[in-house]
Parts: structure tokens; C-alpha cells; sequence
């Protein structure tokens, strides 16, 4: 889903929202996020999952080209954990799939 695809869907859920309110709404949350991480704050949305900042040590890569070592410093990276009402939800959806794929797959027997 992009973010033209959440715009578009909220302003269809809530007819009173135009499509420049919906957009507003979205860019705002995305906004305060964004903005709440860059401060090096954690955000928990219950039945969601919570966002935080990761560090990632430095370390010592390779250049592809050349072959030499390169030391590749310290980063802070976004990190998504989702909760358990999401990966359960995810789990369920998957399962669901599988069992109808694998259904569809097998052959029906019951002709001969």
C-alpha cells in the first residue's frame, strides 16, 4: 500500500473528508512521526506495533570494486516491531491463503 493508496482509502471510509483533508491527515501523522523519531522517541500504537531507533555499530565493510577495506561508521536506523494483534492478524491472513492455495492445487479426487 502507498501512501496515495492510505489517502485514497480514508477518503473513502469518511465521506466528509475531501481528498486534500484526507492527504493533510495522513502527511501530518507521517509528519509527527517522522519527527518523534528523529528525536530519538519511541512510538507504541496498541494492536499496531511500536517504531524505535536501532544503532547499528560501526564496522569494517569491503568496497565490491576494489576489493579494500572500507570502515563504515555508526548508524541510527528506524526499526518497526509489530504487536501481537498484527502478527497474529498476519499469521491468521497467511494461513488462510496457504489453505486455500493448497486446496486449489490438489487435484479432486471425488470424479473417479
Amino acid at each position: 500500500m502507498t501512501r496515495s493508496d492510505l489517502v485514497a482509502r480514508l477518503a473513502e471510509r469518511f465521506g466528509q473528508l475531501t481528498q486534500r483533508d484526507a492527504e493533510f491527515a495522513v502527511k501530518t501523522i507521517l509528519d509527527a512521526m517522522s519527527e518523534a523519531l528523529a528525536k530519538g522517541h519511541r512510538i507504541e500504537i496498541r494492536g499496531f506495533g511500536s517504531f524505535s531507533i536501532s544503532r547499528r555499530p560501526p564496522r569494517m565493510g569491503r568496497n565490491p570494486r576494489s576489493g579494500e577495506q572500507v570502515l563504515i561508521p555508526e548508524k541510527l536506523v528506524p526499526h518497526f516491531k509489530p504487536g501481537k494483534a498484527l502478527r497474529e492478524g498476519v499469521d491468521k491472513v497467511d494461513t488462510v491463503t496457504d489453505a486455500a492455495s493448497s486446496a486449489a492445487a490438489s487435484p479432486d479426487n471425488s470424479h473417479s
